[in-house]
């Protein structure tokens, strides 16, 4: 899967991808500083016990020697070494969990900060399988591999080290060999750096896939569809499963490859340390450490190969994460921005305004639009479907930024406002209400998260929610579901209005609130609207005769154009589009 066209694709080879966890690692340095300690304390530890052996097999079982003092020096390094591997385990551990943790959250922050441009060339699916499947990746590295590729490192290099020491001739051997290992290693691991960004790719295909169709649920059993969705699926997840097998062959390649390698030269220098002894050249306890060292160096090794996997497959996720994060949002605040001023109910004005949909640039959704609308006035939008009418809110909320023209609130140029500064002071009702998987009170306090349950329950009568909310088995405690799956729509609709109402604002815009109830469900939420609407500028997206003529002005809109304005009993005289529309409307 290519690379979402609106995202800055960082340029990562080799390792340097990694980097940009730098910024999450730094304020734990002293965490990391005590794990380095005990790093370094548990590999000297380590790397003492072959010196010990050597004393013991040398000097502690020759005749009138204490050989209770090297048993009693033994045990002192494991003890010692067990200690340092124990705390370098729980720092390091505890550092790639609150890493995984502040990534995650980074991650989120910068995705909620996106306009709905972002959304539109990005799954959501994508960004879940960042977050959950990616940022795993990046905690396994941190909190585990990265600490055991350093202990490798420590124990390899400290391993030859001590080789040289012991057999300058059999060290000088043993490095010749092991380079002859280690560079392949190296080359193939950047292989397994593409492949496991492939993986990746493949797997959040899954997640996109998945995601969307559990979201239609009964649109997809509505229409049969689950066979076909079931092999969509299917295909996804073969097409993951087949990038991992990619990947997990030449990784397993490698890793057998440099075992097989590390492990063949240390026999074959044993067996020259071997010749050493029988020639009398090396004493037996120099030859036991010599096998130890180099079985620290061969571990070492071979589980650098395994590490050295992990690590690249962390670089293909932390490149992945990185996209994310670098990406800026289209829409953000001025370096300097105005204050808004508010007072009473909001004044909006549309100058001019052109605007096109970054996927559709060659079209105009609004193509000079003027407008003004008085504070306190209730202005209706009405037009077919394309006309502009949605464009106008999104252009209102800051979603977007206007191509030509300006949008003012109270006078002030949106564009010289910070976008939640100016939201704050506006209310939406969608036609769509969402309901979100907390109770009924949460769900209204969304409009204000600091009102009291008070002011909530007020509200909610006010929007004649109270009614059935009341009815419900926990009253305002009352699980709502996910996406208010035990709500009716009219009633999700209360709960929209309600948390309307709780927020206040100085704009409210209605969009479409009730062309998909019945009835009884419409003159309902309709009373809900009309308490919602006291003293405050009101712009409604409506097609039902009965809400619009409410309005105190209604502007008609065609192909990104204001048609025709007037009160409903103006338009209706002229014969116009309007009454072509509810012409329509009533013969229907």
């Amino acid at each position: 899967m290519p690379p979402d066209e609106n995202l800055s694709v960082v340029p990562a080879r080799r390792l340097s991808a990694l980097k940009g966890l730098a910024p999450f690692l730094r304020p734990y340095r002293w965490r990391i500083a005590l794990a380095f300690l005990m790093l370094i304390l548990g590999s000297v530890a380590m790397l003492s016990v072959p010196l010990a052996f050597r004393n013991l097999i040398d000097h502690g079982f020759v005749a009138g020697a204490d050989m209770q003092v090297h048993f009693l020096g033994l045990l002192v390094l494991a003890l010692l070494w067990g200690v340092a591997v124990g705390a370098r385990f729980y720092f390091v551990s505890w550092i790639g969990e609150r890493v995984t943790a502040d990534l995650r959250c980074g991650v989120y922050q910068r995705m909620l900060q996106q306009s709905p441009q972002f959304f539109e060339t990005t799954q959501t699916g994508e960004v879940l399988s960042r977050l959950t499947g990616d940022t795993t990746l990046v905690q396994t590295v941190v909190g585990t591999s990265v600490s055991m590729g350093l202990r490798s490192v420590f124990q390899s290099l400290g391993g030859l080290i001590m080789l040289a020491i012991t057999s300058i001739t059999l060290f000088g051997v043993t490095a010749l060999m092991l380079t002859l290992v280690i560079v392949p290693l190296v080359l193939v691991g950047r292989r397994v750096r593409k492949l496991s960004r492939e993986s990746q790719d493949r797997i959040a295909d899954t997640s996109a896939v998945a995601g969307e169709i559990l979201n239609a649920i009964p649109t997809v059993q509505a229409f049969t569809h689950e066979r076909y969705e079931t092999r969509r699926y299917d295909r996804a997840v073969e097409g993951s499963f087949r990038a991992a097998v990619r990947r997990i062959r030449v990784r397993s390649l490698m890793s057998s490859g440099v075992i097989a390698g590390v492990f063949g030269s240390i026999v074959f220098v044993l067996w020259l340390g071997a010749q050493s002894v029988s020639s009398g050249a090396m004493s037996a306890g120099e030859l036991a450490s010599f096998v130890l060292y180099a079985a620290f160096t061969a571990g070492g090794i071979g589980m650098l190969t395994e590490v050295w996997g992990d690590i690249m497959r962390a670089a293909g996720a932390t490149e992945r994460l990185m996209e994310l994060l670098n990406s800026e949002p289209a829409i953000q605040a001025p370096a300097a921005p105005r204050e808004l001023a508010v007072e009473g109910p909001a004044r909006v004005a549309f100058d001019a305004v052109v605007f096109r949909y970054p996927s559709r640039s060659q079209t105009a959704a609004l193509d000079h639009v003027t407008l003004d609308i008085n504070p306190g006035e209730t202005v209706a939008l009405v037009g077919p479907s394309g006309a502009g009418k949605t464009t106008l809110f999104q252009l209102l909320l800051r979603y977007f930024d206007v191509a030509e023209g300006a949008i003012r609130f109270n006078g002030t140029d949106l564009r010289e406002l910070d976008p939640g500064a100016l939201r704050a002071q506006i209310g939406i009702v969608p036609q769509d209400a969402v309901i979100f998987s907390a109770n009924a009170l949460e769900n209204i306090r969304y409009g204000d998260e600091q009102a009291p349950d008070e002011a909530v329950m007020m509200a909610a009568r006010t929007a004649l929610a109270d009614e059935f909310i009341q009815r419900l088995p926990d009253g305002y405690h009352s699980f709502l579901g996910e996406r208010g799956v035990r709500l009716s729509g009219g009633q999700r609709q209360r709960i929209a209005i309600a948390r309307a109402i709780l927020k206040n604002p100085p704009l409210l815009l209605l969009d479409e609130a009730t062309s998909a109830l019945d009835a009884e469900s419409e003159a309902l939420v309709q009373r809900g609207l009309e308490a919602a609407m006291v003293d405050r500028t009101t712009l409604i997206i409506a097609h039902r005769l009965s809400t619009v003529k409410r309005a105190d002005r209604i502007i008609v809109m065609e192909n990104g154009r204001i048609a025709e304005t007037g009160t409903p009993d103006e338009l209706m005289r002229s014969g116009g589009l309007y009454a072509r529309l509810a012409s329509l409307q009533l013969a229907a």
